[in-house]
């Protein structure tokens, strides 16, 4: 984890000097506030968006101009009140379940893949919203999903991905784990418009097996290497029990030899994952869901892991945002020291 390459670290001076060279705790959150499941885009601005699960409203929203420093996005017509990127939910959507929200500018438009809950079915499901800006408002007149795998539990994650020729594909899991069934990970290719999916969808031949994912593998990231396609995943328990020290939840990666696979697992391990040394190198528990995003000649990595204290204990029940430098060295995926607030060093 503490392996830094020297092009992650140039670009984090480029968005943050007072944190180029990192300080302990390893990792720090940029957002300490509830924020599961991020995803963060870039604009043409030179300013940065990000959304989450829902927490109260079906979509927040939150805002930077420097990767340290956010900021709710609040509602115009009442400025005490966060903005809900979602306000109406589309007709097969059951309110209070709209999870994992990922957006792709396609054309002029934004669009807003996530997962909600099915009305009828009570499994949870894919959609796609439209909106002209990306604060929305994000809108769904869909009477149905745009992928649901009903006899595999359900189908979660939405990751959108435009490969290099222009085409686009969404990549998901399929939630077995849910029914007791393995869980897998999924792409199929989508219309030039972003709006629905054409073809047959495929696995990617990444199971659920190993050790440290506890039979669940999920959030698929699909990423462009200086050799070809890889994916980045998380596995294990998202959550983080009262009995546990720690929470299981962690990162791993595949290589992949095409845009619908197959894809080779790489992870007997992951690569980044829980860890206690409080007052030295931190805490940090349950990274993982990640986004990986370009900013100011840098990419970078953004996941989110849950509140703890000083003692690398279990806090509030929030999953807060964390953003560091992400490269690639030697082969595979390198996670440098995450970014941080001035005077927020201290914190783990």
């Amino acid at each position: 984890m503490k392996r830094v390459l020297s092009l992650v670290l140039a670009a984090t001076a480029l968005i943050a000097p007072a944190a180029a060279v990192a300080k302990e705790p390893v990792f720090v959150p940029v957002y300490e506030k509830n924020f599961p499941d991020p995803f963060v885009l870039s604009l043409k601005d030179g300013s940065f968006i990000a959304y989450a699960t829902n927490d109260g409203i079906n979509l927040p929203i939150i805002t930077s101009r420097d990767l340290v420093n956010w900021s709710p996005v609040m509602d115009p017509a009442a400025p005490t009140k966060r903005l809900d990127g979602m306000p109406t939910l589309a007709p097969w959507v059951k309110e209070g379940f709209t999870w994992a929200p990922e957006v792709m500018q396609v054309g002029g438009k934004y669009i807003l893949y996530y997962t909600a809950n099915h009305r009828q079915q009570d499994k949870q499901c894919l959609g796609a919203a439209v909106a002209d800006k990306p604060t929305g408002p994000f809108v769904d007149t869909s009477a149905q999903p745009l992928v649901c795998q009903f006899e595999l539990g359900g189908s979660i994650d939405a990751n959108p991905f435009r490969d290099k020729d222009g085409k686009l594909y969404l990549y998901w899991k399929a939630d077995g784990n849910r029914i007791g069934k393995p869980s897998s990970l999924w792409g199929q290719e989508m219309r030039a418009d972003g709006l629905a999916v054409v073809g047959q969808p495929v696995d990617l031949g990444l199971g659920d097996k190993e050790e440290w994912k506890q039979r669940v593998i999920e959030a698929p990231t699909m990423i462009r290497t200086p050799d070809g396609l890889a994916m980045l995943y998380s596995g294990g328990y998202f959550g983080w029990n009262p009995d546990q020290r720690l929470s299981p939840y962690a990162m791993g990666w595949a290589l992949c030899s095409g845009p619908l696979g197959p894809c080779t697992d790489k992870s007997a391990k992951p690569i980044l994952y829980s860890y206690s040394a409080p007052g030295k190198e931190g805490c940090l528990s349950g990274p993982g869901h990640q986004s990986i995003f370009r900013a100011k000649g840098g990419t970078f990595i953004s996941f989110h892991g849950w509140e703890s204290t000083r003692g690398c204990r279990k806090a509030k029940e929030e999953r807060e945002l964390y953003i560091a430098p992400f490269g690639w060295e030697n082969g595979g995926p390198v996670i440098a020291p995450s970014l941080r607030r001035n005077g927020s060093g201290e914190r783990g």
